[in-house]
């Protein structure tokens, strides 16, 4: 079969002055892209090149024949940008493996998502939703100080520096004018789980889905962060020697708590095939989930091919096998 790569590497949008620094953030290095035609060659398919949705805009309808596709486009400039090849390829009736378009717009959306898996009674932190900094009213908070603001629409740890989490009203206010004015969207506002460490952990397949092992994260000691948050691409601190450690235990109770929230969380907004979920605990032990990427990163060096290792596999080897049974969830073979 001839199989569609859909992909957004750092070099395929123009950027402006203005910006945000962090703007390429979720985008793809060159490997990322030899891993997965590696993939689709070890199982005895061709790998197509297609790059952007709007490299896919400009090519559907033009001799371009592809008998499925793989997808892990996030596009640019829209809430709903992460449907754009998602949909283009419905509308060319090109199967697709992962998600679909409107649970990629879904899980984009911080505080849908949170509405959704709350009410799947997965545990996950009170928020709000601030447009401005003046609609913060100190009387009507998401929860005690400390707490986390971010940007609504964004993956990756955009937006995200020290100045995010926040001990008063006036730092509040302070983290939402930074995050409208410099990334054009929402805050959103949460209360900040500490005290047992952030995890991650991988999903894969379909009917039933998958948890992989689960991924300890590096927490920064003085700010209580995750480190991959402070070193992001494009981040202010990403530059800085920081330190880290491992918090809380990572025993076989808490995996397994862990895996089932996962699965509850995949499963509740209707995601398909590959998909990493995060998750903090807080310092009695209990797991609270943050956020869901039905879009995660395949680069050789991040989740999914550290989970690949530690199951000693080889990992273009796993990757097509992954990529193998969204084929067969598709009905190809």
């Amino acid at each position: 079969m001839d199989i569609g790569l859909l992909y957004d590497t750092f070099d395929a949008y123009p950027w402006a002055d203005d910006d945000p620094p962090d703007a390429d953030a979720e985008y793809e290095p060159a490997e990322t892209v030899d891993t997965l035609a590696a993939a689709v060659e070890h199982l005895g398919h061709t790998p197509v090149r297609i790059g952007t949705a709007v490299d896919l805009r400009d090519q559907i309808g033009k001799q371009l024949s592809l008998d499925a596709a793989i997808n892990i486009t996030e596009g640019a400039d829209s809430r709903n940008r992460e449907a754009y090849a998602p949909i283009l390829l419905e509308m060319a009736g090109i199967p697709c493996l992962g998600s679909d378009a409107l649970t990629l717009s879904l899980t984009l959306d911080k505080a849908w998502t949170k509405d959704l898996v709350a009410a799947a009674e997965i545990p996950t932190p009170p928020h709000r939703v601030y447009s401005m900094p003046e609609a913060v009213d100190a009387e009507a908070l998401p929860g005690a100080f400390p707490l986390f603001v971010k940007p609504r629409y964004e993956g990756t740890s955009k937006g995200i520096t020290p100045e995010s989490k926040v001990e008063d009203v006036a730092a509040l206010r302070r983290a939402v004018e930074r995050v409208t004015s410099t990334y054009d969207q929402d805050a959103i506002a949460e209360k900040f789980v500490a005290g047992g460490g952030e995890f991650t952990v991988a999903v894969v397949g379909h009917d039933p889905p998958e948890a992989l092992p689960v991924l300890q994260r590096g927490v920064e000691p003085t700010t209580g962060l995750g480190l991959h948050a402070l070193e992001h691409r494009g981040a202010p601190t990403a530059d800085r020697d920081w330190e880290y450690e491992l918090r809380g235990t990572l025993d076989s109770a808490l995996e397994d708590r862990l895996h089932t929230l996962s699965l509850q969380a995949f499963e509740a907004l209707d995601c398909r095939d590959f998909a990493r979920a995060d998750f903090r605990v807080d310092a009695n032990g209990q797991p609270w989930f943050l956020e869901i990427n039905p879009l995660p990163t395949f680069k050789p060096d991040d989740t999914f091919a550290i989970v690949a290792e530690l199951m000693g596999r080889d990992y273009v080897d796993y990757l097509a096998e992954v990529f193998g049974r969204g084929l067969r969830r598709l009905g190809l073979k």
